[in-house]
């Protein structure tokens, strides 16, 4: 048979399944990346609405006060509810005392947040030097005054640094030229918040230096060595290898910690005896005084907000350095 007359068979080709089972698996694909996208949301939606909850309403109804003339004529009915618009917060940031208070507020956090800082990374390098008994007591030790109630450590100090009977004044006048018998701490408001600052230090202290040895337990030894082999000291050894490795956790425990003192509130409240003077009033402290004692509670939520807001942008400070770290990482 010849070339030209030969006629070549082709089998008949079944349509591709290709294009089918793809076309089939995009709805499931996209299905599937909707559950997954959604399931972190579905996981935290207990907790979001309890948040919503507990924290939503008292917030909005604290930005509502703020913008009323609420005393206790209107908490008692004899008077309605006046609208004011933004006259508490007009009278708030014109007042002196409120910038004090602000300016007061600031420094005593960033005190706190210093000594706290260091203190607690002093105790998470010790904690990596000694042996593992003396680990054990110092973590026993730092538990224990992590977990005493803050009405306990306010009556702790408050023993310590008493006029007549304190021990810290009997010690200190064992000093060659001090004499501090019947001295007391709180005349002078420095020396109070000192004693204040101590305070809330000792009981921020326990969770830093946790926190910190628990960083440096995930340093690479083998860039500390290394850097030892360069010719390089203890000094720059912790600031070019400990320290940026611990960063993130440095920024977060820092900004936690500014957080938490600038809405200090039980121990000055306490240290005071429930009656802060006016060169012993935080924000915290101020706007409780304005809202239940003056009764002024439009004025009071209208200070509390502007210390939320002032919070806020702590945080945000906070979130910018943590994407910053991310964005190296």
């Amino acid at each position: 048979m010849s070339a030209e007359t030969s006629t070549v068979k082709v089998p008949p080709q079944r349509p591709s399944s290709t294009s089918t089972e793809s076309g089939a698996a995009r709805p499931a694909e996209r299905g599937g990346r909707f559950r997954g996208q959604a399931a972190p949301w579905l996981l935290l939606a207990p907790t979001l609405a309890v948040l919503a909850v507990v924290l939503g309403y008292p917030l909005a109804r604290l930005a509502a006060l703020s913008f009323q003339k609420f005393g206790q004529s209107q908490l008692w009915g004899f008077q309605p509810t006046e609208w004011v618009g933004f006259r508490n917060f007009t009278t708030v940031l014109g007042d002196g005392a409120f910038w004090d208070v602000v300016l007061r507020t600031v420094l005593f956090a960033a005190g706190a947040v210093v000594f706290t800082m260091v203190l607690g990374m002093a105790l998470a390098m010790l904690l990596m030097r000694v042996s593992g008994w003396v680990k054990t007591l110092i973590n026993i030790a730092l538990v224990a005054s992590w977990a005493m109630p803050i009405v306990v450590a306010v009556t702790v100090f408050k023993w310590m640094f008493d006029t007549d009977y304190g021990v810290a004044n009997w010690l200190l006048s064992r000093i060659p030229g001090l004499d501090l018998d019947h001295h007391n701490w709180f005349v002078d408001s420095t020396q109070g918040f000192v004693i204040i600052m101590a305070l809330v230090v000792w009981g921020a202290v326990p969770f830093v230096a946790i926190t910190l040895h628990a960083g440096l337990t995930q340093v690479p030894k083998e860039l500390e060595e290394a850097a030892r082999m360069d010719g390089a000291g203890a000094v720059k050894v912790f600031r070019y290898v400990t320290l940026p490795v611990l960063r993130p956790i440095i920024v977060m425990l820092a900004t936690l910690s500014v957080i938490w003192d600038m809405g200090v509130f039980p121990q000055v409240f306490l240290m005071r005896g429930g009656h802060p003077e006016p060169e012993y009033q935080l924000l915290t402290t101020y706007s409780y005084d304005r809202a239940f004692v003056v009764n002024d509670y439009s004025m009071g939520s209208a200070i509390a907000l502007l210390t939320v807001l002032l919070l806020l942008g702590v945080i945000a400070v906070y979130m910018r350095q943590m994407l910053k770290i991310g964005e190296v990482e």
